[in-house]
């Protein structure tokens, strides 16, 4: 099943011959909206063999297809709109210091994108998902590096875009799929893959993005590796409304087993009375969590010997025990620490890291200036969250700060909700300062295309040798800037 270096470079190969099939934008919206189709035709099948791979369970994976049959409409819509090439024309002006020359800027297709697989998410981020669905829409093939938890589904899914392909006219090699560790570092090595997206560990995601840069010729590595997500429960907010917030916490930090990469892994609660009731209804509504399976044994293994070694750390109590929960599964549980033991660095600096699985910190703190010590600390995220008072909500007390405090910790940051969740919309952004992520782009949304671009200006190019998207009379009908007006 794993493939060799040379079964690695074959299919490189076949998917770079395969650029000028996708250089049609009509034909490559409607390539998208076809493997959308075919998805769904196969929605039977593909959620049976998920299911037989990953025990997501067919309400999640249905779910998780429709989602991604969603995108590839989306990136279609994006495609025919036209606004991602950035068209910007300036004529000649002999008044401006310095003279500007006739210039036109657009964006075009980087190449080949290898694509490495996520355990967790085997449709929306797997062979024909995010990565994948815009780095198509940008123009570039793909190679998808598949995921050892779900190998027979990434077979299917890519023989469905294949037979998408071919429907118009494109080469099967426009979605190339490899299995295998080795195949997965060759990958990031062959000279023709011209950017990545990787979706996964801190481990494993940094070996490749060092990897992407030590080439010959570095590339652009789009990783998104791990978060902690934090989340800050004001003592308002908590005095206000502790058993919904605990309800809530419970609710987002189980979701899928504990397994999506925006599950709140820290959360900051006030000491006394309010905070006691928030870990109260925490406790009741976890407690009340049935045991699940993790995607695979490493991961359970992983997930036990992580909660274990938490929660043996001084002045950590665990109210509602996780671990093991049977042979297969684990059970959900959370653990609790004075704040304090997390303001200055030492052995507790373990629960500043991600453990993948069911499980939260909550931390209890007894002043602002606790939270601030806390979140000094804490490296980049995909989320944070402030969780405030209606008061708080409508201006007053120390919200605005807080907001202020957790803006640079994060890509998305949220109030009054749980991160748990993430909308496929224009003005998302799924992605966040290292080691959340490798860049400062989206995986997720309408702007994940702009990874696989790159910008081109020609200077006094006779307008017949233009490319039809840089011709004055837009014979497209491009959205442009043309001698800085915004033409729609």
């Amino acid at each position: 099943m794993e493939a060799t270096a040379q079964e690695v470079d074959a299919t490189v190969t076949a998917a770079h011959a395969a650029r000028e099939a996708l250089a049609d934008r009509t034909v490559r919206a409607a390539f998208l909206r076809t493997a959308a189709d075919h998805l769904e035709a196969a929605k039977g099948q593909l959620v049976e063999v998920a299911d037989a791979e990953t025990a997501l369970g067919p309400v999640r994976l249905n779910g998780e297809l429709a989602r991604t049959c969603y995108q590839l409409r989306a990136f279609a819509g994006i495609v025919d709109e036209g606004a991602f090439l950035d068209v910007v024309i300036n004529h000649p002006d002999d008044t401006a210091t310095p003279p500007i020359p006739d210039l036109r800027r657009y964006k075009v297709p980087l190449g080949v994108v290898a694509v490495y697989s996520a355990s967790n998410f085997p449709f929306a981020f797997s062979v024909a998902g995010g990565d994948t669905a815009s780095a198509l829409a940008a123009g570039c093939p793909v190679v998808v590096k598949a995921h050892p938890d779900h190998p027979a589904l990434s077979e299917v899914v890519a023989r469905v875009l294949r037979n998408a392909a071919a429907e118009h006219g494109i080469p099967a090699g426009v979605v190339g799929l490899v299995h295998g560790f080795e195949a997965g570092v060759e990958l990031i090595r062959h000279p023709l893959v011209a950017a990545a997206g990787f979706t996964g560990s801190i481990r494993g995601g940094r070996a490749l993005f060092d990897a992407a840069a030590a080439r010959p010729v570095p590339i652009p590595f789009h990783g998104e590796l791990g978060s902690l997500n934090p989340v800050v429960v004001t003592e308002a907010a908590a005095a206000e409304r502790a058993e919904a917030i605990g309800a809530g916490l419970a609710g987002s930090m189980t979701l899928g087993v504990g397994q999506f990469c925006v599950k709140p892994g820290l959360v900051l609660v006030p000491s006394g009375a309010a905070g006691d009731g928030l870990v109260k209804s925490l406790t009741d509504a976890v407690s009340n969590t049935d045991p699940g399976v993790l995607l695979d044994h490493r991961m359970r293994d992983n997930f036990v010997a992580g909660v274990a070694e938490r929660a043996q750390l001084p002045d950590v109590d665990a109210p509602v025990t996780p671990g093991a929960g049977g042979e297969h599964t684990v059970s959900a549980g959370f653990l609790t620490v004075p704040a304090s033991r997390l303001a200055a660095e030492d052995e507790h600096d373990l629960l500043l890291e991600e453990c993948f699985g069911p499980v939260t910190v909550v931390a209890r703190y007894d002043d602002e200036d606790e939270v601030k010590a806390v979140l000094s600390r804490l490296p980049g995220n995909l989320t944070a969250t402030v969780q405030v008072s209606e008061a708080e909500a409508a201006g007053e007390g120390r919200a605005t700060e807080i907001l202020a405090e957790l803006t640079p910790l994060a890509g998305r940051v949220l109030v009054n909700g749980w991160p748990t969740g993430v909308a496929v919309a224009a003005a998302q952004h799924h992605g966040g300062p290292y080691p959340a992520t490798t860049s400062t782009s989206t995986s997720v949304g309408g702007t994940a295309i702009e990874r696989w671009l790159r910008p081109v200006a020609y200077q006094n190019a006779p307008e017949a040798l233009l490319p039809p998207e840089l011709r004055d009379d837009n014979p497209l009908g491009l959205p442009r800037r043309f001698n800085g007006r915004l033409e729609r």
